[in-house]
């Protein structure tokens, strides 16, 4: 209990001040980077993130599975079929009867019309194709959460998003409402609005989903992570990328 009390009291202090974003004051993660990552992100020859939308497009126009159908057979030109596609995700899915992420998206299509063994989640080729039909939205501004099919799925995202979980007894909401601006560890929080996954993250020298960065916070805060593809890894993405409507898509995103 002293351990506890002490890493709480030692996050408090680094999390002073209290600063809530109003609709109006809503900024990307972007905004919240050094000049040199920010010139990193917006010139596509320096953007380690492209290679993955590279590996992407050949991936879409690739024949797979049993039906050795690839995703340009279904859907052509990508930069045409796909323009706005990710602004609307994770959305309802009539099947499911739940939303679904852009990820889950991918593998039911590969299930079903291609015929072909899943992706792993995390994996090379899941985050470059998904990079790659977000890249296609790029600068288009989210729309998620239009549906109102998806309002009692927000819902039970908005409660993931403020309730406390952990060792170190801390929500989302604790950080990237209460204390956007401030720094942790020598870092700046952000406000989580997920307008750039897949993103290129500079610690991990990799593409990686909006899931694993979750699982990160809650690794952070001493938390059991939820696993990939989750209900609540879903419901936690569809709420963050409502809060992030109207902010202009940047895939693929990079960040420190």
């Amino acid at each position: 209990m002293t351990v506890r009390r002490s890493s709480l009291a030692a996050a408090v202090i680094l999390l002073a001040g209290t600063a809530l974003a109003s609709d109006t004051d809503r900024r990307s993660g972007f905004d919240f980077m050094g000049p040199q990552t920010q010139a990193m992100q917006a010139d596509d020859t320096a953007n380690p993130g492209m290679l993955s939308v590279l590996d992407g497009e050949d991936l879409w126009n690739t024949p797979a599975g049993a039906a050795n159908r690839s995703c340009a057979d279904c859907h052509g030109d990508a930069a045409t079929s796909m323009r706005g596609v990710a602004t609307r995700y994770p959305s309802y899915d009539e099947k499911a009867k739940a939303p679904i992420t852009l990820d889950q998206r991918i593998l039911q299509c590969r299930a079903d019309r291609q015929e072909a063994p899943p992706l792993a989640w995390e994996s090379p080729d899941l985050l470059a194709l998904s990079a790659y039909v977000a890249h296609q939205s790029r600068g288009l501004p989210v729309e998620t959460g239009a549906d109102p099919q998806l309002t009692p799925f927000i819902d039970q995202g908005r409660e993931l998003f403020t309730q406390r979980q952990g060792q170190l007894d801390f929500s989302c909401a604790d950080c990237h409402d209460a204390n956007w601006g401030k720094r942790l560890g020598g870092a700046v929080i952000p406000q989580a609005h997920p307008t750039g996954y897949p993103i290129y993250r500079l610690e991990w020298q990799a593409m990686g989903s909006l899931q694993r960065r979750l699982r990160n916070c809650m690794a952070g805060v001493r938390a059991e992570p939820y696993g990939f593809g989750s209900p609540e890894h879903t419901e936690l993405e569809l709420f963050l990328m409502t809060r992030a409507r109207g902010l202009p898509l940047e895939t693929p995103g990079v960040r420190p």
